[in-house]
């Protein structure tokens, strides 16, 4: 904790920074920052298997089902135990979860950049994480907090060769997003590695049979909910008309985009800008040479966030959790002068804040 002070104080003051410029903004607004973090878009579908349980189902004009079953639970989960615990509403019981759970992640990020590049780069990795534009989901009842505690922490363990807290956290992720299958692939490139470099004992392969427990036993489950099998929760998915078709579907949005009005072509613009910007610093990762684990989970991150049809305003959103991703610009910002790094993501955090502002009171979902 001592050693990680630096990083977890400069991620809760990015934090509070955008929390305090969405309250004033929401007050400008007429709208409700609690409601905003707490009781819209997915957060109400948490809260609604944190209060009834997995079952319910909206059935759109066009006949698509939207059923909760796309919900992984460990999140409603935890709510429901705060919520009994501290007499909190569900929602609420969400933004606790998420206030725990995102220092976790920014520490998690801090020790995995504090193990491969120094306790400076660890700071900046966690400050540039938590001053992300889309940072401000980190503080909502959302599953992105979770997900990417789950992850970093079962990541760096991995990287330490403790194949058990690995393999016990990524069956945790596999629990909490269908992502959760980068993880796991994660600690099985970081296992195999292992063997190859020397390590004969059991416990890399107790490692890979622990950590799709989770999200295989929450897969079965739906298919044996809804009596289609392993083919079962890809039917709710498809309901949602979500699937991975290579990214056609998110290029068609972009064309859409740039052959619209002018501002929708600005938008198609950015929306390519951003997609070169994640390339790009994927290569950079690359370059740094990161461990293959690190590598693998984020090239899955990436992939299922960039090639995944539906609801292409939440694609930011997705890539939250590719945290490998700020390892190049928090080393980068490691070799600055203290005063000049502390500057650069001061401003980031300013216009993270202002925009997560601007996101949360504007149409969503996020």
């Amino acid at each position: 904790m001592r050693r990680a002070a630096p990083a977890l104080a400069g991620f809760a003051a990015v934090r509070l920074l955008g929390l305090a410029v969405l309250a004033v903004w929401s007050a400008v607004a007429g709208s409700s920052p609690h409601t905003l973090l707490s009781a819209r878009w997915d957060s109400l579908w948490y809260a609604r298997i944190a209060a009834e349980g997995y079952g319910y189902e909206v059935v759109l004009p066009n006949g698509d089902v939207h059923s909760n079953l796309a919900f992984f639970p460990l999140l409603p989960a935890l709510e429901r135990a705060v919520s009994a615990v501290t007499g909190l509403s569900y929602g609420s019981a969400g933004l606790v979860v998420s206030a725990l759970a995102a220092p976790a992640a920014a520490w998690g990020i801090f020790a995995v950049a504090d193990l491969l590049h120094g306790r400076r780069a660890g700071v900046c990795a966690a400050v540039v994480w938590a001053a992300l534009p889309v940072g401000v989901v980190q503080s909502m009842a959302y599953s992105e907090s979770l997900f990417t505690s789950l992850a970093a922490w079962a990541l760096y363990a991995a990287l330490r060769g403790r194949w058990w807290t690995a393999g016990l956290l990524a069956a945790g992720a596999g629990l909490t997003r269908p992502v959760g299958a980068a993880v796991v692939a994660a600690v099985w490139v970081a296992a195999v590695c292992a063997w190859r470099h020397g390590e004969r004992s059991w416990r890399p392969a107790a490692g890979m049979l622990i950590a799709p427990l989770g999200a295989a036993a929450y897969v079965l489950w739906v298919g044996a909910y809804t009596g289609r099998g392993v083919l079962g929760y890809l039917d709710v998915q498809g309901g949602w008309g979500n699937g991975f078709d290579g990214g056609l579907a998110f290029a068609r949005f972009v064309g859409d985009k740039l052959t619209s009005s002018a501002a929708g072509a600005a938008a198609g613009v950015a929306l390519i800008a951003g997609v070169l910007l994640v390339l790009w610093l994927y290569g950079l990762c690359v370059r740094q040479r990161q461990p293959a684990a690190l590598l693998v989970y984020c090239g899955i991150v990436v992939a299922l966030a960039l090639c995944a049809s539906g609801y292409f305003g939440s694609k930011p959103r997705l890539l939250l959790s590719a945290f490998p991703l700020v390892l190049p610009p928090a080393v980068a910002l490691a070799r600055w002068r203290t005063g000049r790094a502390a500057a650069a993501l001061g401003a980031a955090a300013l216009v993270a804040a202002g925009y997560g502002a601007f996101w949360l009171n504007g149409s969503g979902p996020p």
